[in-house]
C-alpha cells in the first residue's frame, strides 16, 4: 500500500449512483483490509459482482507447507539449490513451499506457462521476488508489467492472474513471501500523513502501478477476456468457483489496495563509517519477520574498517537470504537461486578468510534478499529434497599448509 491511486470511471462521491451513457447501473465492491478500519479500494464493475454457477473442493492448487523434521534436527546452518527445479506448470499451482512459521510461508516457483484460471489467495499477501524472466500480472485493477530484479505485491484475495512473456528468453524464477499478517511498508519509513520520508530507502515514484482500468464501456462488450475460472486458497484448502463469466470487468477504480512492482536496484543503499547493522537495508516488513534487499554500494569509509559483515550470534531470529547475482564477499560456493537458512541459536557470519579479506574494499557488488524471522522457520520435505548437507562444514577452517587431514 504505497499512496491513493485512482482510474477509469467513478461517481462523484462513494455509494452513490453510477450509470453508463445507456442508463445502465454499474456495480461498486468494495476491497478493504482489518474489516473497515484499514486501507481500502473502490472497484467499479459492469455487472453485479460474478456469482458462482458452480462451487466445489478443487483438485488443483500448490502443495501446502508440511514439516519434514530432517530439516530442522540436528540445528545447524542449511542451503537449498533452487537450480534443481526445472521449469514447469503454471505460477498459482507450481509453487512449492520450502520454509514457514505461523507467520509466513517461503515458496519458490519456476512456472513455464500463463495461469488458465483466476487465483485468489485468502491467506495472506503475496510479495514476491522476480530472480528471472519477465510477465505481466493480470488484476482487476488493470495490467502490472513485471521483470527480473522485481518485488512484486498481490494483496490477500485480490482475483488475478500471472501471464508469462515468452519472449523474455526463458521461464520465469522467483520467490514468494506469503504474510499471513500481511506485508507493508514499515512505519518508521512515513511521516504523520503516510508520505514516504526523504531519508526513506526509496521514493513513491519507484513503484509501478497497474496499468488500468482492465475493461472499459465499449458497445462490443469492453471485457477484458478471460477463463470463467477461479481458485479460491483459504486455510490452505482449495475452491473451485465457476463464475458466470469473467470477473474482468472493473471499468473504474480508487484507493489504496492494488498491485504493484519496485526495482530492488531502486533501492537506496546506506553506508556509514563502520559497518552498520543489517536493519538499514531493511525494506518490507510484516508481523513477525523483515524483508531487506542489499544491493550494489559503496561500504563502510574508516579508513580501518571491516566491510565484512560480523559473526553474531542471534538469539532471536531465523534468518533466510536468496543470492542473485554478483560476488557474495560473506559466501563462499554460493551463487544465484542458492537459499540459505541461518536457524537462531548458532553463530552465524562470513565464511572463514571472508572477514579478514574484505578489508581494504570499498564497493560490493552483490544482489540478495533477506527475511528474518522472530518464530523458528520450519523446513518442508521439498526444502530437504534440495539441500546441499556439506554447507554447514563449510565453516571449517582449512587445514594450514602441510597438515595432515
Amino acid at each position: 500500500m504505497i499512496d491513493r491511486m485512482s482510474c477509469g470511471l467513478m461517481p462523484a462521491k462513494p455509494h452513490t449512483v453510477l450509470r453508463d451513457a445507456e442508463g445502465n447501473l454499474l456495480y461498486e465492491e468494495m476491497l478493504t483490509r482489518g474489516g473497515f478500519s484499514g486501507a481500502f479500494s473502490y472497484l467499479y464493475h459492469r455487472y453485479p459482482t460474478t456469482a458462482a454457477v458452480e462451487v466445489t473442493e478443487s483438485k488443483r492448487g500448490h502443495a501446502i507447507a508440511a514439516e519434514d523434521p530432517r530439516g530442522r534436527t540436528p540445528l545447524k546452518r542449511r542451503l537449498y539449490d533452487t537450480r534443481k527445479l526445472p521449469p514447469a506448470g503454471m505460477p498459482f499451482e507450481c509453487r512449492i513451499p520450502l520454509l514457514f512459521n505461523k507467520d509466513l510461508t517461503i515458496y519458490f516457483a519456476c512456472p513455464a506457462h500463463t495461469d488458465d484460471v483466476y487465483f485468489s489467495n485468502g491467506d495472506g499477501d503475496e510479495l514476491w521476488f522476480i530472480e528471472e524472466g519477465s510477465a505481466r500480472i493480470e488484476s482487476m485493477c488493470g495490467w502490472l508489467p513485471v521483470t527480473a530484479g522485481d518485488y512484486v505485491w498481490i494483496p490477500r484475495s485480490l482475483i488475478h492472474r500471472w501471464h508469462i512473456d515468452a519472449a523474455s528468453g526463458g521461464p520465469l524464477r522467483m520467490m514468494c513471501f506469503e504474510a499471513h499478517g500481511g506485508a507493508m511498508i514499515p512505519n518508521d519509513f512515513r511521516n504523520p500523513i503516510g508520505q514516504l520520508k526523504m531519508d526513506a530507502p526509496y521514493t513513491h515514484r519507484d513503484f509501478v502501478r497497474p496499468e488500468g482500468p482492465i475493461a472499459s464501456l465499449a458497445k462490443n462488450g469492453g471485457v477484458q477476456d478471460g477463463p470463467k475460472e477461479l481458485i479460491v486458497k483459504k486455510a490452505g484448502k482449495f475452491t473451485r468457483l465457476l463464475l458466470e463469466r469473467p470477473p474482468m470487468d472493473v471499468v473504474g477504480w480508487e484507493g489504496f489496495v492494488y498491485p504493484w512492482a519496485f526495482a530492488i536496484s531502486k533501492y537506496q543503499a546506506k553506508t556509514g563509517l563502520v559497518h552498520l547493522p543489517p536493519t538499514i537495508h531493511s525494506t518490507f516488513a510484516g508481523p513477525g519477520f523483515l524483508v531487506c534487499s542489499f544491493v550494489p554500494r559503496i561500504t563502510d569509509t574508516h579508513p580501518q574498517a571491516i566491510p565484512c559483515p560480523y559473526p553474531h550470534s542471534s538469539v532471536d531470529c531465523d534468518e533466510v537470504i536468496l543470492y542473485v547475482k554478483g560476488n557474495f564477499t560473506s559466501r563462499r560456493g554460493v551463487g544465484p537461486g542458492a537459499i540459505s537458512l541461518h536457524p537462531a541459536g548458532i553463530a552465524h557470519g562470513p565464511h572463514p578468510g571472508a572477514y579478514e579479506g574484505s578489508i581494504g574494499s570499498t564497493r560490493t557488488d552483490e544482489v540478495a534478499v533477506m527475511v528474518d524471522t522472530y518464530l523458528p522457520l520450519s523446513p518442508t520435505v521439498q526444502a530437504v529434497n534440495l539441500e546441499d548437507t556439506g554447507y554447514h562444514d563449510s565453516w571449517r577452517s582449512p587445514a594450514p599448509s602441510g597438515a595432515k587431514s
